[in-house]
């Protein structure tokens, strides 16, 4: 018996789905493409929301900011829920591996008492500020207009919440309960931190949504991050004996580069899409720098101590600048 072996191309019907087919042609489509584009609802939407009865459910005029299309916010990560899942979960293993490194081998009793007291100090309260992060990146999601720029809001709610129960293992590391206790009641009654919770809470009830992102994602975090994880943590901690608190704030750090790649392409796109949007947002961004450094001001003299200016200045500039590089005239 004889088998006559042959190839068959099967030509498929369709090559994607046909709003894919209108945003980039008739060809085969990538996963992000297909978990992303369109996917909002714009027609026939069953009823107004009753909070807001003026508006529709999803309504681009919950912003100032205008674009022609809002879905020109294409994330350069390109998260959708499997790229995302999967990236984090490489993360997760890898932080996981970290905090073992450093409770195995005892690397944080190479701090001194004054360090370790520190560390708590500045690092703790930090966990309420993530959590407001959290719940203004889900305000964002909740009002936001377009898939490609509520998807990854969603996304940064829950890294921020990451954020906060990471700060948490690092206190009960350092010092058990008592340390998160110490945290809760400084960020609640300690002056030094009233400014930055006074912002949080301002911006918990900023009701422009794209104002919100500007405040949180880009000022906020443009600022807080580098200050502390960067300088505090990072170089300040290494150079005495805190190489296990850098260790266990790995994710926090990279996490911070990554987002703001996603953050700077937001902001260039709408600053570029028209010069009264450009305009809005260096207002918006030179408000809430302000606001911001004022704030920061007396957790760096706690941090840095005599370099406090001379680190929150550097900072500033280097926002300064890279706020230039999108657009923005600050």
């Amino acid at each position: 018996m004889q088998i006559d072996l042959r190839t068959v191309s099967i030509k498929p019907l369709r090559n994607t789905f046909d709003n894919l087919v209108r945003r980039f042609g008739d060809k085969p489509a990538s996963r992000y493409q297909e978990g992303s584009y369109d996917i909002q609802a714009t027609h026939n939407l069953q009823y107004r929301p009753m909070w807001e009865p003026e508006r529709q459910l999803h309504d681009a005029s919950r912003t100032a900011i205008v674009m022609a299309d809002w879905y020109d916010f294409k994330d350069p990560r390109q998260f959708y829920y499997g790229t995302y899942t999967l990236t984090r979960s490489r993360q997760q293993e890898s932080a996981e591996a970290n905090f073992d490194f450093v409770e195995t081998r005892g690397l944080l009793a190479q701090l001194g008492d004054e360090d370790r007291q520190l560390v708590i100090d500045v690092l703790m309260p930090l966990r309420h500020a993530a959590w407001g992060a959290n719940m203004n990146n889900t305000g964002i999601c909740a009002d936001g207009y377009g898939t490609v720029i509520t998807q990854p809001c969603m996304f940064a709610a829950m890294d921020n919440l990451g954020v906060a129960q990471y700060l948490t293992r690092v206190g009960l590391a350092l010092n058990d309960t008592e340390s998160l206790v110490a945290g809760r009641d400084a960020w609640m009654n300690d002056d030094m931190w009233q400014p930055l919770r006074r912002n949080v809470e301002k911006m918990l009830v900023t009701r422009d949504w794209f104002e919100l992102m500007v405040a949180q994602n880009f000022v906020a975090d443009g600022l807080l991050y580098p200050m502390i994880y960067e300088q505090f943590v990072d170089t300040r901690l290494n150079a005495r004996g805190g190489a296990g608190v850098s260790m266990m704030c790995a994710f926090i750090t990279e996490w911070s580069a990554e987002m703001r790649k996603w953050t700077d392409s937001v902001i260039k796109i709408a600053a570029k899409e028209s010069d009264a949007n450009r305009e809005l947002l260096t207002q918006w961004t030179q408000t809430w720098r302000d606001r911001n450094v004022e704030a920061l001001a007396p957790i760096a003299a706690k941090a840095f101590g005599e370099d406090a200016t001379h680190i929150l200045d550097t900072i500033t500039h280097a926002f300064n600048a890279r706020a230039a590089k999108l657009g923005l005239d600050l």
